[in-house]
């Protein structure tokens, strides 16, 4: 599954899932909700009608799939650009370990 690219530095493969997400930004009271692109162990890529800066803190809770609750993990905004033709940003997210490795089986259905 990994992408064979010299300029990909990715050590884990991502998964194309779309699973809603919120987000709380360091220094900010307020929640909001997003979606992801992909995932892999050590990031998560999102849509979000938010700007998010790089190196901005995140505290981050994923809906799994099937009713297993919120998934609970923190990390820091990577890159984040102007999605064309819409009012949406796309993001890359660095978590701050590498948590989702054990939750591949859930993910890959």
């Amino acid at each position: 599954m990994r992408i064979n690219n010299s300029n990909d530095r990715r050590i884990f493969a991502r998964i194309r899932k779309s699973l809603p997400i919120r987000i709380l930004a360091a220094g900010q009271d307020e929640e909001y909700k997003a979606e992801t692109v992909d995932i892999s162990a050590h990031g998560i890529g999102i849509e979000s009608k938010e700007k998010l800066s790089p190196q901005t803190r995140l505290e981050m809770w994923l809906e799994l799939p099937e009713n297993r609750g919120p998934f609970y993990t923190r990390g820091e905004v990577v890159w984040s650009r102007a999605l064309s033709d819409t009012n949406k940003q796309r993001s890359g997210i660095r978590l701050e370990k590498a948590e989702l490795i054990g939750l591949a089986p859930i993910l890959w259905r």
